[in-house]
């Protein structure tokens, strides 16, 4: 009986892992046929051995998830899905009152008006009551099915409510992700060290047109209805009786909906929505104000491309001034935890922010920024946002304060503090870490594997082929060619790149290793002086130390790193794998012991490929002016180094100089 019991607990382990690569990753590693033997015997063993049932098992999950789809079956849309002209300024709602007024020759109009979601734009049918099919709005005559997508919505009933349900209605809505799922998902993300979303609208757009349904049904998504498209029977006479309909078919509709027919009343409905925007749980950029009887609409038409009987009345763009809506702690290859504040997405020089980095507990500290300020942002350098300001006597006294975690986000690992920052010291063995170290490792200064891109460690992580830099080594063509993209040749390619990158230096190896602090240049130095592998990670502070150019900083990073035993652990893999380390021999040339630093963009080789050029002839490149420095080469638009240069009187080489030296 205890066969029994340990085949049905193999079987469960391995179905549940089966589940996992197909229905949440899209990677099965097994034939369909395969998966439905593995299942049929353990639903078989189970029915002989009911004393081994559990709620647990795969076989007890309520309904089956939806394969994953290669793509997106295309539909034509029951009623065109039109787009709106958009207003900026009173002005233009006065010339469009005016126009509708004169075409209906009316004095008044009941003008129906919504806030304006920022979500994605949906078909959605119902047929005898049944949730039937939806599709995104497409070129708005055919869309894409995301019926199984929307289906996961559990806002979205699946059947209708009420005595009178048309056979047959097709509903226009809005698919968007509440502001607080939006920062919830974001610290997910950012905490496992993935890629945020920009913006609310972007993922819910995002989370609709996953092919995995797994990945959709994991993410908090909302819908509203808010117009008929096609009916079986009478279509209501105004879009007031359209909107009630819907909702009591037990559908959301858009919060906030009013009849006005005075445009003093629609202006300062505007307004009034502008200013609480803010407050909202939702993102709105601005408000649709449509003519709200039907026979009204019938007789004003509609243009190609969008109705003369509606207009969208946007606001104006969020600028500069946000709010802090949460605080997430994003974890960088050398495992330095960074607060990152989670925007309310705002528009900075025409880029959208919704995330800013506030660096350390220094800078949180020295703005005074508490989760719920409002914040004045900037892009520093045109380029990287940055808070800069808090607005202090916005505070309504709702405001928390943050603080830095105790263990981190990513493994759980305690924190140590070291200055003003803080740390995981968990290495190879924090998930947020591994990503980057292995992006790092097989970079061209360390092992230098080709084709091995940021992207393809990112594919091998989320699909469970390797968890450290030590399984590169163990990847086997089975493996890769189950992945998306992945063919015959690619393959090979990259398996005889990884093979030939098993011989490397040990100054090499070392900076493949992502140490704290120590970049290729401490690294040759480390390699020279302790010659062997065995010898560097048996070093002691004060060894290290008597290079030149190491200090306690460095040294504390080197052994501490070495004492954590995951590290070693995966150093012994690679070992196990085959990586051989060759002795650093330091190169000798005519730039022996001169120092470079360079500064602007180089126009005949890269700035890595230059440093490269200089160490092999004996030379040293340098990240900043010293007093030491023998050399700084000058691009195109140089920065500061090269007017440090001049105050120290250090000689400037232009690129054609450089270049000269190089080949003299």
């Amino acid at each position: 009986m205890g066969d029994v019991k340990a085949r049905i607990d193999e079987l469960r382990e391995e179905i549940k892992r089966h589940n996992d690569l197909y229905y949440t990753k899209g990677k099965p590693i097994v034939s369909d046929a395969e998966y439905d033997k593995r299942l049929k015997e353990l639903k078989k063993l189970e029915k002989e051995h009911p004393e081994y049932a559990s709620s647990d098992s795969p076989t007890q999950k309520v309904g089956a998830p939806v394969p994953v789809r290669d793509k997106f079956k295309k539909v034509k849309h029951t009623s065109p899905m039109l787009s709106l002209d958009s207003i900026n300024e009173e002005e233009e709602f006065d010339k469009f009152d005016k126009t509708c007024k004169k075409e209906l020759e009316v004095e008044a109009i009941e003008y129906l008006l919504e806030p304006k979601l920022d979500g994605l734009s949906v078909e959605i049918v119902y047929e005898k009551g049944e949730f039937a099919r939806a599709s995104t709005r497409g070129d708005g005559l055919i869309g894409e099915d995301v019926t199984e997508n929307v289906k996961t919505i559990k806002t979205l009933p699946k059947k209708l409510k009420g005595d009178k349900v048309p056979d047959m209605l097709a509903l226009r809505g809005e698919v968007m992700m509440h502001i607080s799922a939006f920062q919830r998902l974001n610290k997910k993300q950012i905490e496992l060290g993935e890629e945020p979303f920009a913006n609310p609208r972007n993922a819910a757009a995002g989370s609709l047109r996953q092919l995995d349904v797994a990945i959709t049904s994991g993410r908090e998504l909302d819908v509203y209805v808010y117009q008929i498209l096609a009916i079986s029977g009478k279509l209501p006479d105004t879009q007031k009786g359209s909107v009630d309909l819907i909702k009591g078919l037990g559908l959301k509709t858009a919060p906030d909906v009013r009849c006005l027919n005075l445009t003093d009343d629609v202006i300062k409905y505007h307004r009034d929505m502008e200013k609480r925007r803010d407050s909202l749980d939702y993102e709105i950029d601005g408000v649709v104000i449509k003519v709200d009887r039907v026979d009204f609409q019938n007789r004003l038409g509609m243009r190609t491309t969008s109705p003369k009987w509606a207009v969208a009345y946007k606001f104006e763009a969020r600028k500069e001034m946000t709010r802090v809506d949460d605080i997430a702690v994003q974890v960088g290859r050398t495992g330095i935890l960074t607060p990152v504040a989670l925007l309310q997405p705002v528009d900075v020089g025409g880029v959208t922010v919704s995330r800013a980095s506030l660096h350390n507990m220094d800078e949180v500290d020295r703005l005074g920024v508490m989760i719920g300020d409002q914040v004045r942002i900037e892009r520093a350098g045109d380029v990287i946002p940055k808070v800069i300001e808090v607005i202090k006597d916005k505070r309504t006294g709702a405001e928390r304060e943050f603080k830095m975690p105790e263990v981190c986000p990513s493994c759980g690992t305690k924190l140590v503090k070291e200055d003003v920052f803080y740390r995981c010291p968990a290495g190879f063995a924090c998930r947020a870490q591994i990503r980057e170290a292995i992006t790092h490792f097989v970079s061209k200064g360390a092992f230098d594997i080709e084709g091995f891109s940021e992207k393809t460690a990112e594919q091998l992580l989320e699909n469970g082929l390797i968890e450290d830099v030590a399984g590169i080594y163990k990847l086997e063509a089975n493996d890769l060619m189950t992945l998306d993209g992945w063919k015959q040749k690619k393959t090979e390619n990259i398996l005889n790149a990884i093979e030939k990158a098993k011989n490397v230096t040990l100054d090499r190896f070392i900076y493949a290793l992502g140490i704290r602090n120590v970049g290729s240049h401490i690294s040759a130095l480390l390699a020279e002086k302790f010659t062997s592998l065995e010898k560097f990670m048996q070093s002691k502070e004060e060894e290290l130390m008597e290079i030149k150019e190491i200090g306690p900083e460095i040294a504390e990073s080197i052994t501490s790193f070495f004492e954590e035993k995951n590290n070693r652990n995966v150093i012994q893999k690679l070992i196990a794998h085959g990586v051989k380390i060759k002795k650093y021999e330091k190169a000798a040339g005519k730039l022996e012991g001169k120092k470079f630093v360079f500064t602007g963009t180089l126009s005949a080789m890269s700035r890595g490929e230059a440093e490269k050029r200089i160490e092999s002839m004996g030379g040293e490149a340098q990240s900043n002016v010293t007093k030491d420095t023998d050399y700084v080469v000058v691009g195109e638009n140089p920065g500061s180094k090269a007017t440090d240069a001049q105050k120290k009187d250090i000689k400037i080489l232009r690129e054609a100089e450089f270049l000269k030296l190089l080949s003299s």
